[in-house]
């Protein structure tokens, strides 16, 4: 028997499965529920800089995602 999946449904499990990731790999819960919900981080780029020792809040600021320019 297979079970329907909604869009939302999967969306809100893709999401918290990045954040359970993100808080196993030494992320704080508001931290990870953070980047999480921002789909421009690379999870596992995070989770490889935090694994050599950096800190979470700085692997966070070293691979955020640059602003968009807005168009002149």
């Amino acid at each position: 028997m297979q079970t329907k999946t909604t869009p939302d449904a999967a969306v809100d499990e893709v999401l918290r499965w990045r954040r359970e990731q993100l808080n196993r790999s030494g992320f704080s819960l508001p931290l990870a529920a953070e980047v999480a919900n921002d789909p421009r981080y690379d999870l596992h780029a995070l989770i490889e800089f935090v694994e050599r020792g950096c800190r979470p809040d700085l692997a966070v600021r070293i691979l955020a995602p640059l602003e968009e320019e807005s168009a002149a």
